[in-house]
């Protein structure tokens, strides 16, 4: 079974990269463009195209979800296996991160912050096999933002309408309307500075193994054919330049993500008057 869900964990892997051999056309040179759209679903309201970083993104999902499955399979309490360790690791680690950044109230957020740092870590990930990273695309990205910008202005209405909205007043009412487009700027700011690491760290790769291959053909002109043509440069070198942008940036990106995420809902979160507030009802209530 632990063999068959990690045959399945890798499976949406390979499907991507048939996909993309299949439908996606080949270019030649530098090419620095979007999601590849494979076709577009008529709506009331206008054409739902479904691209390249869509059936990534859902690839990457179904992947972590069998992946989660090959960890947590067959749990133990004595003499565990090392899937095991590993989940063990990974739940512990993020339960520390969170209660060191948000406090005991918000431990229910682990889950959702272990989704994050997973799926898009993951999604950068995926230019390592060949694949464009759902995390260069705005409108996944973006959703992602607006997800969290909705979970900000949940926890900062816990305590009231009335109390988030003076917060907009402080420290002084004529900081409104700053407060105001600070608070509308949160899901931009996530969103492009995400997308724009992510994307600008594909376009620099590519940059530098084209580079590469011409730095190739220089120096190897004077050999006949086919040594000449052939680009010995882009064997290895893009591979090191890889492991800043593809695989460190591209975690640092995720990480970078979650901890916003938690900083935001955390800091937005007015404690003291959401409990002071749960004590008078509880008071209330206890009186009547």
């Amino acid at each position: 079974m632990s063999i068959l869900l990690l045959v399945l964990a890798l499976l949406p892997i390979v499907a991507g990269v048939l996909i993309r051999v299949l439908y996606v056309p080949a270019t030649e040179g530098i090419t620095v463009t979007g999601a590849h759209i494979f076709f577009t679903i008529d709506l009331p309201l206008g054409g739902l195209p479904i691209t390249e970083s869509q059936v990534n993104s859902w690839l990457v999902i179904i992947s972590l979800f069998f992946f989660c499955l090959f960890l947590t399979y067959n749990l133990k309490t004595k003499n565990i296996s090392t899937r095991q360790v590993i989940a063990e690791w990974i739940v512990e680690s993020v339960d520390k991160l969170v209660k060191s950044n948000m406090g005991d109230f918000f431990m229910g957020f682990a889950p959702f912050i272990t989704a994050i740092l997973g799926i898009s870590a993951m999604s950068s990930l995926m230019t390592l096999f060949g694949l464009f990273p759902a995390t260069s695309d705005i409108n996944v990205v973006a959703g992602w933002a607006i997800l969290v910008f909705f979970l900000i202005t949940y926890y900062k209405l816990k305590a009231g309408p009335f109390v988030y909205l003076k917060s907009f007043t402080e420290p002084i009412a004529v900081f409104a309307p700053i407060n105001v487009a600070s608070e509308f700027a949160t899901p931009f700011s996530m969103s492009f500075r995400h997308y724009g690491n992510v994307l600008s760290g594909s376009i620099i790769s590519i940059l530098i193994a084209t580079g590469l291959g011409g730095l190739s053909k220089f120096v190897l002109q004077w050999l006949p054919e086919p040594f000449s043509s052939f680009e010995i440069f882009r064997i290895g070198i893009p591979a090191i330049f890889s492991i800043y942008f593809d695989i460190f940036s591209g975690c640092l990106q995720a990480f970078i993500f979650a901890m916003l995420t938690m900083l935001y809902v955390s800091g937005g979160f007015p404690a003291d008057e959401y409990f002071k507030r749960k004590a008078m009802k509880q008071a209330k209530k206890i009186n009547n």
